[in-house]
């Protein structure tokens, strides 16, 4: 039920309101591990100005969130992302081909 309520709290918000939010979780895990940016945006190769802005306004590029979330030690959770399903849809519902008919009569 918790995760459904996620979705929905989700769904309602902008994706400027989601950038954000991610940007503070970042910022979040940042700060548990004691780092300042300079530090992260050393060890991680992004810029400090291109750190400051995600924190400030959610605003980055793939590659460089990917190399922040290594430093930080959540790459992992990206994984989860997108993530197939067990079962491909079309064996789930398999849709039937139909094969274009010809007459043997010339």
């Amino acid at each position: 039920m918790d995760n459904i309520l996620t979705i929905m709290a989700y769904l309602l918000k902008t994706n400027q309101e989601v950038q954000k939010e991610i940007a503070f979780r970042f910022k979040q895990k940042r700060l548990d591990k004691n780092l300042t940016q300079e530090g992260l945006s050393e060890r991680s190769g992004v810029s400090l100005g291109t750190l400051k802005r995600f924190e400030n306004s959610g605003e980055i590029s793939l590659q460089a969130l990917l190399k922040i979330a290594l430093i930080l030690n959540v790459l992992d959770e990206f994984d989860n992302l997108l993530k197939p399903d067990d079962k491909p849809v079309s064996l789930i519902n398999p849709v039937k081909v139909k094969q274009r008919k010809r007459g043997k009569l010339k």
